[in-house]
C-alpha cells in the first residue's frame, strides 16, 4: 500500500521532526493536520502554511478522520498520549512515529490501540541541533537514512506505507530491523555519539576554546549541543545497549591510552588503518 495524496495525515506533535514532516509532506499535496502543545506553534505552522489545521486540544473527530496519524512526541508522552487518544483512531488506519527508541515502546502502543488500527514503527535518522517547528527543515531528510521496525503484528500493507512516506519525504536509504536489532544499532551510531560528544565537552571548562580549535574539533562537538530532556529520556530507556557499548568504546579508549604510554607506534597506527578502512565504508555510501 503506497501513501497517495488522499490519505489525510495528522501529525502529534509539532516540533523539529514533525515540523519538517508537514512541510515535506505539505510540498507533495497531501493535506497535513497536527496537534501540538504551544499555540504560538499553532499560529507559525498556520502562518508559514506548513499545515491546513492546527490545534493545541486532541480533539477526538480530528483524531479520528485520519488515515495516517504520524506521532512525534518524547517516548514516555507518547505511551500516554495513546492510552488517552488511540480510542479515538478509527479502524484502519495506521500510526508510525519518529521515537529514538523501539523495543520499550512498540510492543505497549501496539497493545494499546484498538482493534483494526495497526501501528508500524519508524526512524527518522535525520534531525539538529536546535528544536522547535520554527526550525523545521525538510532538507534534513536529503541523503538521511530512514529505519522501519516491524513486528509480528504488522501486515505487508503496513510496512509498505511506511517505507513509502519514507520516499514521499525524501530520505535516501530506507531500511528494516527489528525493535532489538535498532536499539543495539542506534545505542552505537546515534546515542554512544551523543555520549562522546557531551563527555569531551564536559572534560574542559576553558571558555577560550572556541579561538584555538579546528573544524576536527567543531565537527566532534556538534551534537554536544543537546535537549537535554528528550536525550536523558532516551539514554535511559535504551540503557542496557548503550552500557554495553560505552564499555566496549572505554576498552578501545584504554587501549589507545597503553600504546601511547608504552610508545608503541605500530599499534597506534594498526588502530588508525582499521579506523581508516571501516570509515571508507560510508564513503562508499
Amino acid at each position: 500500500m503506497k501513501l497517495t495524496p488522499d490519505k489525510k495525515i495528522l501529525i502529534v506533535g509539532l516540533g523539529l521532526l514533525g515540523g519538517s514532516y508537514a512541510r515535506a509532506l505539505t510540498k507533495k499535496g497531501y493535506t497535513v493536520k497536527c496537534i501540538t502543545r504551544s499555540q504560538s506553534t499553532v499560529d507559525y505552522a498556520l502562518g508559514e502554511k506548513m499545515v491546513a489545521y492546527a490545534a493545541t486540544v486532541p480533539d477526538p473527530e480530528l483524531i479520528g478522520e485520519a488515515d495516517l496519524i504520524v506521532i512525534a512526541l518524547y517516548p514516555n508522552v507518547f505511551l500516554k498520549w495513546i492510552g488517552e487518544y488511540g480510542k479515538y483512531i478509527k479502524k484502519g488506519a495506521f500510526v508510525t512515529d519518529v521515537t529514538g527508541v523501539k523495543s520499550c515502546i512498540v510492543y505497549e502502543v501496539q497493545s494499546l490501540l484498538p482493534d483494526g488500527v495497526e501501528f508500524i514503527a519508524s526512524h527518522p535518522m535525520a534531525g539538529r541541533e536546535v528544536s522547535g517547528a520554527q526550525n523545521s527543515d525538510d532538507s534534513i531528510f536529503k541523503g538521511a537514512n530512514y529505519i522501519v521496525t516491524p513486528t509480528g503484528k504488522n501486515t505487508e500493507d503496513g510496512i509498505e506505507l511506511c517505507k513509502s512516506l519514507g520516499e514521499t519525504l525524501g530520505f535516501a536509504r530506507i531500511s528494516e530491523l527489528s525493535p532489538e536489532e535498532h536499539d543495539e544499532m542506534i545505542a552505537f551510531v546515534s546515542q554512544l555519539t551523543h555520549c562522546i560528544a557531551v563527555s569531551l565537552m564536559n572534560a574542559n571548562d576553558n571558555e577560550k576554546l572556541c579561538e584555538y580549535t579546528g573544524d576536527s574539533f567543531r565537527d566532534l562537538t556538534r551534537i554536544a549541543r543537546i535537549n537535554e530532556d528528550m536525550w536523558t529520556e532516551l539514554f535511559l530507556l535504551n540503557k542496557k545497549a548503550l552500557i554495553k557499548e560505552l564499555d566496549c568504546f572505554a576498552d578501545q579508549l584504554m587501549r589507545m591510552r597503553g600504546y601511547i604510554e608504552r610508545g608503541d607506534a605500530e599499534g597506534l597506527k594498526e588502530m588508525m588503518r582499521t579506523s581508516t578502512e571501516r570509515r571508507s565504508w560510508f564513503d562508499k555510501k
